[in-house]
This record gives C-alpha cells, structure tokens and sequence, in this order.
C-alpha cells in the first residue's frame, strides 16, 4: 500500500477513535440513572430501561469498535494494514475506503460469511 493511502487511513481512524471516545465521555459525564420516582406509571419505566439497555448495546458496540481501530492503527505502524489476515492478500482500497478496521478481503469475507450462513 501506498504511504499516502496509509495516511488517509492513520488520519481517518485516528478521527473515528476520538470521535468514538468524545461520544462516550459524553454519555458518561451524563447522568445515566433510573429513579422509579421520576416515572408516573410502569410502561414509562419499562420505555426508559429499554432505552438505557440499548444504549448499554450501543456503547459496547462503540468499545468493540474501538478496539478493532487500535488493531489497525498498529497494523499501520507494522507496515500490515490493508493485508488480508485469511490469505495474506492485499484488502482493496474500495473495501477500506467502506471499513477501514476490515481485517479480511472481500473474497474471504464472502466465504466467512457463507459458512456462518450454513452453520446457523
């Protein structure tokens, strides 16, 4: 890969990890909490779990991201971003360009994805 592709890359995933970071200190400096006193009657409580329980999803999907942009960024320090990790194949800039954390090539992904569709 091109050492200027792998800095828009560095640059891209160096933004999407303060991002990702930026939203959770926010979400975190504010004051997630049910009180049963603050709700009227059972359906607005059981609204504001659900809510709270997707937001708990939500920013375990955040964290899983996070992990997977530092994966890469040492990948780039490494000189092996971009490098399928099935087949050792280089991952297309189009493909990157969609995902940059993507650790699997378009034709190996197909093929994973394939296999979970048989298995269940």
């Amino acid at each position: 890969m091109r050492k200027r592709d792998l800095d828009k890359f560095r640059k891209l995933l160096t933004m999407q990890r303060a991002l990702l970071i930026e939203n959770a200190r926010r979400a975190l400096a504010g004051d997630i909490h049910l009180d049963p006193d603050d709700f009227p009657d059972e359906m607005d409580a059981a609204s504001s779990e659900i809510n709270l329980a997707f937001l708990g999803r939500l920013r375990e999907r955040e964290r899983g991201l996070i992990s997977k942009i530092d994966q890469a960024l040492a990948k780039i320090e490494a000189n092996k971003y971009g490098l399928c990790e099935s087949c050792g194949e280089e991952i297309g800039i189009k493909r990157l360009d969609a995902r940059p954390v993507a650790e699997l090539c378009i034709d190996c992904k197909s093929e994973q994805e394939r296999l979970e569709r048989r298995m269940g």
